[in-house]
């Protein structure tokens, strides 16, 4: 009965009922390698205690940090929750980002240890080489000093006892992506994200008989909040393909006979580019399809739903925050394209205003459930700025209708003043993509020797369009304000993403500064 307590306080045994009810069920298509690996309930539970086993018996102990390097297959889930069964924390790294972030991401989290797939990132053997780590599992072919994960793994009995961990006991410990600054260290306990899992199996609980996609990284919480988890908690089985790759997810999908995918918008947009493949292929299994973790354009919401055939929804939530604040209501109603729905049940939302007051209708989103992180490691001047009182301050803007519907307005941070006048990018943005020959834009400021800052676009081209600069800049005066038409506006076959697959802002601007130049724009 101990051991049953202490695994039922352990998110590293969320799926245990699955597990149980059908051993020999696949709860995992691994599409990484050249040949297909399909791993069932109960090996991947026993891969999970092995782990738990080998790295407490390598030397860490509960709450040491342990980076994972590892790239879209099934290990990343065995490791990702073995070393929490073990209540050794794992810090999953987007392995994305540069040498610098990545060696900061390390040192930062004072990892003690690090599982590697040495093809993830070019740089990362040398990295966790030069900061010392004293365990060292890589996948094959392992290098000299290290020991190889699948030879110790099996080597290492599939038995193993939790100690007993208190629900502030960090589960994980993820990093944002960033790309605006250093990334923050944000500390998940395992109390609070066994909250989420329970609420999702109470309110949102898929059929075994379910099957998703996910080609976006294991690392982001669009993957493992809104896939792994669920679908294996419910007993239903995920496809993880080891990158986004247009025409393979589109084959996949059809091919697994796919019944729900997530993704964020960057990916469907660049699937509905693929016409040809999509006339061809069979989608009749899909029922779902749930945009996330960026602003969504209403249009492409309608469009998804108009070549797909199934409903299409978009949902609200932040690492920090829960993970999931906003979604489709529980009570049958649809939310409106544009909106991330509907408050969620068991926790708290509200709307704050510029004036730090309370506003019904527009403000700064404010969340407060047991899912908030607890606080950023090491911060605790963003701690003592975006925790106040048990709420955390998203620095998202919202506005909400009178149904109780909530819609995405910009972050805080994002937005400049023009001459006085407030522009948020997003507004900009999402009135550009309302013209046939925008598939993708950005907008961000730049200089400007009389407005201080005016708004710049890059804009990725929909297929066979061939509107220019002009017509696009004329189409912003004509159906926005004057003021925050677009300056100039320029072209790119392919928008830069950040490690979550997120329009990488930083970079868009860095891109456009070198087209203007530094000195920025004139004139009006």
């Amino acid at each position: 009965m101990a051991s049953m307590d202490r695994k039922s306080g352990n998110l590293g045994y969320w799926c245990a009922q699955a597990v149980a009810r059908d051993p020999d069920k696949v709860a995992l298509f691994d599409l990484s390698g050249a040949q297909v690996r399909e791993a069932r309930y109960g090996e991947i539970d026993q891969r999970m205690d092995r782990f738990a086993a080998l790295i407490a018996g390598s030397g860490l102990k509960p709450g040491d940090r342990l980076a994972l390097a590892i790239g879209n297959r099934f290990e990343f889930v065995e490791a990702m929750y073995g070393a929490m069964r073990a209540g050794i924390v794992p810090v999953p790294l987007n392995i994305k980002l540069g040498a610098d972030t990545l060696a900061y991401t390390i040192k930062d989290a004072g990892c003690v240890g690090a599982v590697v797939e040495p093809g993830c990132n070019p740089r990362i053997m040398r990295l966790v080489e030069d900061v010392g780590l004293k365990t060292r599992l890589a996948f094959a072919p392992a290098p000299v000093g290290w020991d190889d994960y699948e030879q110790a793994l099996m080597a290492t009995p599939a038995r193993f006892d939790p100690p007993m961990l208190g629900d502030d006991h960090p589960s994980f410990q993820a990093y944002t992506s960033g790309s605006t600054g250093r990334p923050k260290g944000v500390v998940l306990t395992h109390g609070g994200q066994l909250w989420w899992v329970r609420c999702v199996q109470k309110y949102w609980t898929p059929p075994a008989t379910e099957r998703g996609l996910t080609a976006v990284p294991l690392y982001h919480k669009n993957a493992m909040a809104g896939q792994i988890k669920p679908m294996l908690q419910c007993g239903g089985s995920v496809v993880v393909l080891p990158n986004f790759e247009p025409r393979r997810f589109l084959q996949t999908l059809a091919d697994y006979r796919c019944s729900f995918t997530t993704g964020v918008p960057a990916v469907f947009t660049l699937l509905l580019q693929q016409k040809d493949l999509i006339a061809k292929l069979d989608f009749s299994a899909l029922k779902k399809i749930t945009v996330g973790s960026a602003p969504t354009p209403p249009e492409l919401l309608d469009t998804l739903e108009s070549v797909f055939g199934c409903p299409v929804g978009e949902s609200y939530g932040l690492t920090e925050g829960g993970p999931v604040m906003l979604g489709p209501p529980l009570d049958g109603r649809r939310a409106p394209h544009g909106s991330c729905g509907v408050a969620w049940p068991e926790g708290e939302v509200k709307l704050v205003g510029v004036d730090g007051k309370q506003s019904p209708s527009y403000g700064e989103l404010w969340v407060k459930n047991p899912g908030v992180t607890p606080g950023y490691y090491n911060l605790p001047e963003v701690n003592r700025q975006r925790l106040v009182d048990g709420w955390l301050k998203t620095g998202d803007l919202f506005s909400c209708d009178d149904q109780g519907f909530y819609y995405f307005r910009g972050r805080t941070d994002d937005m400049f003043n023009s001459g006085g006048e407030n522009i948020y990018p997003l507004e900009v943005e999402n009135l550009l993509l309302k013209h046939p020959a925008v598939a993708e834009v950005s907008v961000v400021p730049v200089p400007h020797a009389i407005k201080g800052e005016v708004p710049v676009a890059m804009v990725v081209r929909a297929r066979d369009a061939a509107a220019d600069e002009d017509v696009l800049r004329k189409f912003a005066i004509d159906n926005g304000p004057a003021y925050a038409h677009p300056r100039r506006i320029f072209f790119t076959d392919a928008l830069p993403l950040n490690g979550p697959g997120k329009i990488d802002r930083r970079v868009v601007q860095q891109q456009v500064m070198a087209l203007v130049g530094s000195a920025g724009l004139g004139g009006a």
